[in-house]
């Protein structure tokens, strides 16, 4: 695949994040623009060069699918960003709401050597600090079982096992309210007025706006 600019990485990573690990889900070209936030005709130039390059699917105000070789390459973005998160985290001690920005400059290193170094110096690991699955240098990414915590029962028991990491704000938040991966969480009730909800972890009872509940995911536990 002939090299890409950082623009078009970031293009195709936007792509893979509004559809889905299925490779033919389709995105439409203002999802793409409010995701990115730049005008719809910035979008509908690069999607013309990404199309050119055989990187997407596309026909001018139609939906955007990412070609196989639009995913392999989104793929390999994402992967170098997670490992670049979990070094940064577990080595260079940023906390998870520091993380996401530095490892945006550092997954458009193109060195394949140096990723395979950084995932076997990290000792292969399997999710990234806000628990994210890591993609294998394959391409696989581990399947995981999870909801969003607005799903989850009243009166229902769930792990806390990643969380949306778009937002930094959203992350020192949980940091100060004293959650964080692997934290067991009962939800207590569930208003139907706002949607908020009131959940129990570590002995502690918070009330949650729907909002924040919508960006926390969990596994079920009982």
């Amino acid at each position: 695949m002939s090299s890409l600019s950082k623009n078009e990485e970031d293009y195709l990573k936007a792509l893979f994040h509004l559809g889905s690990t299925d490779s033919k889900s389709e995105v439409e070209s203002k999802a793409l623009a409010e995701y990115l936030q730049i005008s719809a005709a910035s979008v509908s130039s690069m999607l013309k060069k990404l199309k050119e390059k055989s990187l997407v699917e596309y026909e001018p105000y139609g939906k955007i699918v990412l070609s196989d070789r639009g995913r392999t390459a989104a793929i390999a973005m994402i992967r170098k960003h997670r490992l670049w998160e979990t070094f940064l985290h577990q080595h260079m001690h940023f906390s998870w709401d520091e993380v996401h920005e530095v490892a945006e400059q550092l997954e458009h290193i193109r060195s394949t050597k140096l990723t395979q170094e950084l995932d076997r110096f990290l000792g292969y690991p399997k999710t990234d600090p806000h628990g994210d699955p890591i993609p294998d240098n394959k391409g696989d990414i581990p399947e995981q079982v999870k909801c969003v915590l607005t799903e989850v029962p009243q009166g229902t028991c769930c792990k806390l096992v990643s969380v949306d990491d778009g937002s930094v704000s959203f992350l020192r938040y949980l940091t100060d309210i004293g959650l964080a991966l692997s934290s067991e969480i009962q939800v207590k009730e569930h208003r139907e007025f706002d949607g908020s909800l009131s959940i129990r972890y570590d002995g502690r009872t918070e009330n949650v706006s729907r909002q924040f509940a919508e960006k926390v995911f969990v596994e079920i536990i009982g």
